[in-house]
């Protein structure tokens, strides 16, 4: 299997920064987060696997003790998903 690189894109992660609020909780204020899994040696996911996430959720989903790894995973996923959802409505990216 061939090895991929790592997608890098500035214009993505302005795009995911650009939403206001979070994603999950509706919380003003955001970061970007990329996603955990896959990762390693101080390495990031790719910027497509990126939630605008308030501080607070953002946390609960790196480093949260009263969620299981897979509870963690999912509600990223559904992060991720729904910031795809509200960029792309915005029209901010698109398909080509």
């Amino acid at each position: 299997m061939l090895k991929q690189k790592t997608f890098r894109s500035k214009k993505w992660l302005a795009a995911v920064g650009s939403v206001e609020y979070c994603v999950l909780c509706g919380a003003w204020g955001i970061q970007v987060a990329h996603r955990n899994e896959g990762k390693g040696m101080g390495l990031k996911a790719d910027d497509s696997l990126t939630a605008a996430l308030c501080i607070p959720c953002h946390n609960a989903i790196d480093n949260g003790k009263n969620l299981t790894r897979e509870e963690r995973r999912q509600l990223m996923d559904r992060a991720i998903v729904l910031t795809i959802k509200e960029i792309t409505r915005r029209g901010l990216v698109e398909a080509i």
